[in-house]
């Protein structure tokens, strides 16, 4: 954050994103690189393509999540009849290759910097040496495959997110001058927040976890029933039906449906962040999943949104982009155009203008 803000946003008092995602996708990017994969990115450096590469990194990533749809779906042997699948194939193409030269680089390497992260362990784990008995060796590509899942779940539904708090504080200031007011009084000395400051940043969790709760990212999720059950429900009318579930029978979690809920949330589809800071129903929020198969990587999003949150909006004023097409809008359906969603591999707003004004 702080390199965006000493370079790329250097000088200048007011900051106009196009689409929110243009800005949150690399900072949720630069995030996991560097603390999931010891490669730290800078702002300007990741803007220049490396020598042997035709994409940067965060350019393939990208092109990559948006169009893993089109990809499982077109054969190998059509991606080159348009210039959109040839586009698509270079991507793929791209991440394979630096993905390969992360992990090629990790095995030779002997600096212990990295040794905790994330792919260190996935590659000590895969030494013969460390291989429990009986167990087998991960290929090149099954090493891929799952930091290619790491990468997407780590940083793609963190952006999204993002996008959608910055909106919502843009469209209720004084929700967002009450998180300004409380940073000031977490850090009351200008400083950046540590680790050890974020259970103290109560709003700026509540404000992630509001953004979650009505824009969550995976929108169904689901699950198979390990046993014969039966759920006792009370229909909209009250009355109590019981639901019969055989073992092995397939379910989907509806997760709006029940962040939606007005029998756990009052006022569902108002943003009030907090209704996070006492006590609230744990089992109705599941934008991480729920349970034993609940997401690994729920602490570091939550530490990562809340953290980012913080440092943006002790610096910079969000407010929505004034654009002239729009200008007799109302309130209502200047709110519903901006938050305006569409799920891609995850649930992301459509376009999202923005404008970040430095605080004085």
């Amino acid at each position: 954050m702080l390199d965006l803000f000493d370079t790329m946003w250097v000088g200048q008092e007011e900051v106009v994103v196009n689409h929110s995602v243009d800005l949150t996708f690399p900072i949720a990017l630069f995030v996991i690189g560097a603390a999931g994969f010891g490669r730290p990115i800078s702002w300007k450096k990741d803007a220049v393509v490396p020598l042997g590469h035709q994409l940067t990194f965060q350019d393939a990533l990208r092109a990559v999540t948006q169009d893993l749809p089109l990809r499982l779906l077109v054969p190998r042997w059509a991606m080159g009849l348009t210039k959109r699948f040839r586009r698509t194939r270079l991507a793929f193409d791209e991440l394979h290759r630096y993905l390969t030269e992360m992990i090629h680089e990790r095995q030779e390497s002997k600096d212990e910097e990295h040794n905790n992260d994330l792919l260190s362990s996935l590659v000590s784990a895969n030494d013969d040496e460390n291989l429990s008995k009986g167990g087998v060796r991960l290929s090149d590509s099954e090493l891929i495959g799952n930091i290619f899942i790491i990468l997407v779940a780590g940083h793609e539904t963190t952006a999204h997110v993002l996008s959608f708090a910055f909106a919502l504080l843009a469209l209720h200031p004084d929700k967002q001058e009450e998180m300004y007011q409380h940073i000031k009084r977490v850090l009351s000395d200008g400083r950046i927040p540590s680790y050890d400051d974020m259970p103290s940043l109560t709003y700026s969790s509540a404000v992630f976890n509001e953004a979650l709760r009505m824009f969550p990212p995976v929108c169904t999720v689901p699950k198979s029933s390990a046993e014969d059950t039966t759920f006792t429900l009370t229909d909209v009318n009250g009355t109590l039906k019981t639901v019969v579930v055989p073992k092995g029978f397939g379910l989907a979690l509806d997760v709006p449906g029940l962040h939606y809920n007005p029998k756990y949330w009052e006022d569902p589809f108002a943003f009030k962040p907090e209704r996070f800071l006492g006590d609230w129903n744990r089992d109705a929020f599941i934008a991480f999943s729920s349970g034993y198969r609940g997401c690994v990587g729920r602490k570091f999003a939550e530490t990562e949104g809340a953290a980012v949150l913080t440092i943006l909006i002790s610096q910079y004023i969000i407010s929505i982009k004034d654009e002239p097409q729009f200008a007799g809008e109302t309130y209502e359906q200047r709110k519903a155009r901006v938050l305006d969603a569409q799920t891609m591999l995850t649930l992301a707003p459509t376009r999202l203008p923005l404008v970040f004004r430095r605080r004085t």
